[in-house]
């Protein structure tokens, strides 16, 4: 009994690495574009005026992938030193993260054509999108901090932050998303969908491999798949438009 109650901690520490990793190999091959030719999505030059922007966030984003696939192993082989000064340094990526995913964002809005449109949205419309990824980040990179000595709440919060981020690159897969195109799907959950069924996969995954329900992973993605919901029927509201347009100034 004794035995079996200390595999867990470690099949955790497991899960959460080989889940960051699956993260990772998703980030890279739904931008795949950009770390091969430096293109943005679906083939064209990154756009000049934001370029460097881009660039810098790229590069922020693929740190953090990395740093989550390391944290959990440096825990599980005994370096929690090493983990809580890679913390430290975690925190500043997720500001900076944070920062320059809004700049990124509201730049991208204001030179994409405005009758340009994704996931049936014009530009305005889609600043939901990236900026709702952006807060769920944060939010749940605040939760997993306030928590960090408690790793029953800080590891699924920090997994949820980088399945919120992770939209940017599933959202660049049209076979991922083209099958609920046009549908209500679409409407409820813009650019989102696939990114929750992939936090329902994992979230599975992990009560199955622990024979209970994580009610931390639970509730995070719960609170996610709200977060997608109502920043997707928000879109195309006049209030929206109103506040995407002074954002755009």
């Amino acid at each position: 009994m004794n035995s079996l109650s200390s595999t867990k901690p470690h099949h955790s520490r497991l899960f959460y690495s080989v889940a960051s990793l699956a993260l990772l190999v998703l980030t890279f091959i739904g931008f795949r574009l950009f770390y091969q030719n430096m293109e943005a999505f679906p083939g064209r030059p990154l756009t000049p005026p934001i370029r460097t922007l881009v660039i810098v966030h790229a590069v922020l984003m693929t740190a953090w992938m990395l740093l989550s696939v390391v944290q959990p192993l440096l825990v599980a082989s005994g370096r929690k030193r090493v983990h809580m000064t890679l913390g430290l340094f975690g925190t500043a990526l997720a500001a900076a993260i944070v920062v320059t995913g809004y700049l990124v964002a509201v730049n991208a809005a204001r030179v994409n054509p405005p009758d340009l449109k994704v996931f049936g949205l014009t530009p305005k419309e889609f600043l939901t999108v990236p900026m709702s990824a952006i807060v769920a980040f944060g939010a749940f990179v605040l939760v997993g901090i306030r928590y960090r000595r408690r790793p029953e709440v800080h590891r699924p919060m920090m997994l949820m932050a980088s399945i919120a981020i992770v939209s940017a690159a599933l959202g660049r897969m049209p076979a991922l998303n083209g099958w609920y195109a046009g549908t209500w799907m679409e409407e409820w959950f813009s650019a989102f969908l696939t990114t929750l069924l992939l936090g329902a996969v994992m979230f599975g995954i992990k009560c199955m491999q622990e024979s209970r329900i994580d009610r931390w992973f639970a509730a995070a993605l719960g609170a996610h798949a709200l977060v997608c919901v109502a920043s997707s029927l928000v879109a195309k509201t006049d209030a929206w438009i109103q506040f995407a347009t002074i954002l755009l100034r």
